[in-house]
């Protein structure tokens, strides 16, 4: 796939504004990209339009900014987990950069990868070698033996001191680190690799083979080394965790964001609140977006989250703990292909402008946590002077209609990441 134009101004004319954050949109207005910023943002006025600019005729449409994904997983969404986990790296890598491209026609501009191996895609997509969103790696995951990361074969165990490393772990998907040396040297080596935050199991999962959902993983000794690691080089750790024991255990230990939690209880979310601990959500419901588990074991693992994933939202609302939005899509191209949908349906807890500022403006700030290790630094989610140039123009108004989120080809005319525009259904003036 090949850039559509890298012209320095770009003006989106007559276009309402979504700005990221706000309950309505704007008036008609026009929007200049001068570089991969927002230069101006002016009232309409097609007499004052520049004749030197690229002039994106945007009447009827809403300019908003490119949606961020803060629980992706960009080697392992769309591939089966049998050829994800045991393919040859060069494989996995070669489907993940196609994928980054469809995640980028979908309109996400940029993802919190977590966990992976993805530094090589993110310096594909950042050198102009594969179209893709902005990636916040956080390389491979840290993982107790037996915990969500551990992905050995049962006659690869005992590893003993000199034994050698899973496939997994050789791909760069998972580090599997017993004890706080372990740990720290775990944590260390992802930043050596250019990790933006760090991620570590500290709690069961339904897709790993081993760990009931109830067990917590790492002791606060190693939840607290892996977070005084990332601090050190000025980052934060988030975590795997589903249950009240998990989750406060990384709360205490300074985790600064949950992954899940569908199962905590009430003293669980005040406690994250108290902390401003981030809470990063998925949409898991019983539905046709639900990941397909190969097991009656890891199928009744998945339908417990279920049932607390309504639970989840109300407390999280009730008590004003910080959401992120992702989806956690894994192992399946079709509902990586659902990416926008997973969105759409946040309107069962929030409004269609919350839902949209969740995909923009809030998980921007989740991805700022990153601090001097950010990889993009700069404004992101939002639409404004000085912000970076990651935009949609949507047929429509998505506060409106929040299913045009759900059908990018036919709702998306242009994607622009970057000040660089991927893609362009409309002519040019």
């Amino acid at each position: 796939m090949s850039v559509i134009s890298t012209q320095s101004v770009t003006v989106f004319s007559n276009v309402r504004v979504f700005d990221g954050s706000s309950t309505t949109l704007s008036d008609p207005s026009d929007v200049t990209v001068i570089g991969n910023k927002v230069a101006t943002i002016v009232p309409h006025d097609a007499a004052a339009l520049d004749a030197s600019a690229v002039v994106l005729d945007g009447t009827g449409r809403t300019l908003m900014p490119g949606l961020i994904d803060a629980h992706w997983h960009a080697a392992f969404s769309s591939l089966p987990a049998n050829v994800a986990l045991m393919a040859n790296v060069g494989f996995v890598q070669i489907s993940a950069g196609s994928e980054a491209t469809r995640t980028l026609m979908r309109g996400f501009t940029a993802v919190r990868d977590a966990g992976g191996p993805v530094f090589g895609l993110k310096q594909a997509i950042d050198s102009g070698v594969v179209p893709g969103p902005r990636i916040y790696p956080s390389g491979g995951f840290i993982s107790q033996s037996g915990g969500h990361g551990d992905f050995r074969m049962p006659y690869e165990v005992p590893r003993g001191v000199c034994g050698h490393l899973s496939h997994i772990e050789l791909m760069g998907g998972a580090v599997i680190a017993d004890g706080v040396d372990e740990v720290l040297r775990g944590v260390r080596e992802q930043l050596m690799l250019g990790a933006s935050q760090i991620k570590v199991m500290a709690g069961g999962g339904v897709s790993s083979m081993y760990d009931p959902l109830d067990v917590t993983q790492y002791t606060f000794a190693e939840t607290r080394a892996a977070v005084e690691a990332a601090e050190n080089w000025g980052t934060y750790v988030m975590v795997h965790a589903y249950t009240d024991r998990a989750v406060q255990q990384a709360i205490r230990a300074g985790v600064k964001s949950i992954e899940h939690g569908h199962l905590v209880g009430e003293e669980t979310v005040a406690m994250m609140a108290e902390h401003g601990t981030w809470w990063s959500l998925q949409p898991f419901l019983d539905d046709d977006d639900a990941i397909q588990q190969p097991d009656a074991e890891r199928k009744a693992k998945s339908l417990l989250i279920t049932t607390g994933t309504d639970r989840a939202y109300e407390l999280a609302k009730k008590h004003g703990v910080p959401i992120a939005w992702g989806t956690d899509t894994l192992f399946d191209a079709a509902l990586a292909a659902r990416q926008g949908k997973q969105l759409a349906k946040m309107v069962r807890w929030f409004t269609p402008a919350e839902s949209l500022a969740l995909a923009t403006s809030r998980n921007a700030e989740v991805l700022a946590l990153s601090g001097e290790r950010n990889p993009y630094p700069g404004q992101l989610g939002a639409v404004c002077n000085g912000a970076l140039a990651d935009l949609l123009l949507v047929n429509g108004d998505p506060i409106a209609d929040i299913d045009l989120i759900a059908s990018p080809g036919q709702s998306l005319s242009v994607i622009m990441k970057d000040g660089v525009i991927y893609k362009n259904t409309l002519e040019n003036r």
